[in-house]
């Protein structure tokens, strides 16, 4: 097995060598344009806008921006996904064999996103680059030679009346993989397709001394929760007394940072953390640098990038675009500055808004961070407060009263003199001093951001804060049926449902 990993480690090292792009970002992402316009051409969506014309001018993208109209999920669903539920060639040749069902973490439905046979290459593309990057950490050789879990949504999936398969991505993406895969992924398929998450993590926990796990991959949340599972069901004191050899944690979903402290907790060795930007409409980009979680672009994947400020050039004083925004390509951002994210994809996604806000860290190579979503921006009374600044701002709370909070979400409400406040939920294992909590968080939010500041002297006239258990937490989502390794709790949510939160933990 040691001249196994060993192989395997040298194959990975050659082929990092052998893999290179020498085109610019720029010149990578024309030539991701050109390609879906041009196999999308006679499709009913390529002929309504008329890539083939498109295709022929002096500069494709800037007629592609001009022809094609910005997209939300509601839009492009109603006139053009929604028939290719049960007709060939809409949006992209040929008719999808799955649909993601992905409710986010906004909105009350479940979104069906296309699941095309090109994107869920495009997805495997991407992380094949993830893999050809693992030579930059100087991983041991046992990582090589022991088995990868993957905390996935059920890949028990359903079938449409219309034919196709649905179910959230990861579940799809595990229900795809090839016979081999079986030789390294856990916790199999078999397991994988439990629906009923407590079932699953039980069938995982009795499995576990079994497997010989040296990488894990899912959402913070869940995939803790799990952990601490496997070492509560065999008495254990951290969980490398039972995977010794567990060496990396791939991220995604949500920010790590605020669980980080929790992971520490159950390790006796520390975890190399690679952060990635997977969703259903597609995996973006992934860490290549064992010091900083900042993520490479996958920018000649099938994926074609659009980028809005996220100021008052691209959006208004809600977080929603404004009619006519400022719109970028990927040669004309800029670093430190939040863009709203546009996409354009092998799945028959046009000018898509996902949802999405994000960051570069790095312009050669394209590096990214995920800042939050549009609709996690908290501005009812001008507090303009982001979903990096409010985790920002937990952190040093956290931090301050030596305390942990993975999760947390926050409402603008009125009180009984029809006064703003922002009522915040927070999540710990953790005692807390809600008092002691709430000035200090006040504090740390003035000092991460000047607007909220200016808001509390006037309009925002104070915040209340209710701490909660896991066991409460974990409660509501069942309660509300989002409990699952793929659910994501929204940061920010509308009143009423706020109200119905408090009321549950009440």
């Amino acid at each position: 097995m040691a001249l196994l990993g060993n192989l395997i480690k040298k194959g990975i090292e050659l082929n990092q060598k052998l893999s290179f792009d020498l085109k610019s970002s720029e010149k990578q992402q024309e030539d991701q344009l050109i390609d879906l316009l041009d196999k999308a051409k006679d499709t009913a969506f390529g002929k309504f806008y008329g890539f083939k014309e498109i295709l022929k001018s002096n500069n494709p993208v800037k007629a592609y921006q001009s022809t094609v109209p910005i997209h939300d999920y509601n839009s492009i669903h109603e006139r053009w996904w929604h028939q290719q539920q049960s007709m060939e060639d809409i949006t992209w040749p040929g008719k999808p064999s799955f649909f993601a069902l992905s409710s986010g973490t906004t909105g009350k439905s479940s979104k069906r996103i296309p699941i095309t046979d090109d994107f869920l290459q495009s997805m495997r593309d991407v992380g094949t680059s993830m893999i050809r990057s693992l030579p930059n950490y100087d991983f041991p050789e046992k990582l090589f030679e022991s088995e990868i879990l993957m905390l996935s949504s059920s890949a028990n999936l359903s079938k449409h009346d219309y034919g196709h398969l649905e179910g959230e991505i990861s579940g799809i993406n595990v229900s795809n993989f090839p016979e081999w895969y079986d030789l390294f992924y856990r916790p199999g398929k078999e397991i994988a397709s439990i629906s009923n998450w407590d079932e699953r993590v039980a069938r995982i926990v009795k499995e576990a001394p079994n497997w010989n796990i040296g990488a894990i991959a899912g959402i913070p949340s869940w995939v803790l929760l799990m952990l601490q599972e496997v070492i509560k069901g065999h008495k254990l004191e951290t969980i490398h007394d039972i995977w010794p050899n567990l060496t990396v944690y791939a991220s995604g979903g949500v920010a790590f940072e605020t669980y980080r402290r929790d992971f520490e907790k159950i390790c006796k060795q520390p975890l190399t953390i690679m952060d990635t930007y997977l969703a259903s409409e597609g995996f973006f980009s992934y860490s290549t640098n064992p010091d900083s979680m900042d993520m490479r672009l996958a920018l000649s994947h099938g994926y074609f990038y659009e980028f809005i400020p996220f100021d008052e050039r691209g959006v208004d004083d809600f977080g929603q675009l404004i009619d006519d925004p400022l719109t970028m390509t990927i040669d004309q951002v800029e670093t430190d500055q939040d863009y709203v994210l546009i996409i354009s994809t092998c799945a028959g996604a046009w000018r898509y808004m996902i949802g999405d806000t994000i960051k570069f860290t790095s312009l050669e190579p394209a590096e990214i961070k995920i800042t939050g979503r549009t609709k996690f921006f908290l501005n009812v009374v001008g507090s303009q407060l982001s979903e990096e600044k409010m985790d920002e701002a937990i952190l040093i709370v956290s931090k301050d009263l030596g305390i942990t909070v993975n999760e947390y979400c926050v409402a603008a409400m009125q009180n009984e003199d029809d006064d703003y406040l922002h009522q915040w939920i927070v999540v710990s294992e953790n005692e807390i001093d809600e008092k002691s909590f709430t000035e200090r968080l006040d504090e740390a939010l003035k000092e991460a951001n000047k607007n909220y500041g200016v808001a509390r002297s006037k309009a925002l006239q104070g915040i209340r804060v209710r701490a909660i258990s896991k066991d409460q937490y974990h409660g509501f989502l069942e309660a509300n049926k989002k409990k699952g390794g793929q659910v994501k709790t929204p940061k920010v949510m509308g009143e009423e449902r706020m109200r119905a939160f408090l009321d549950y933990t009440s």
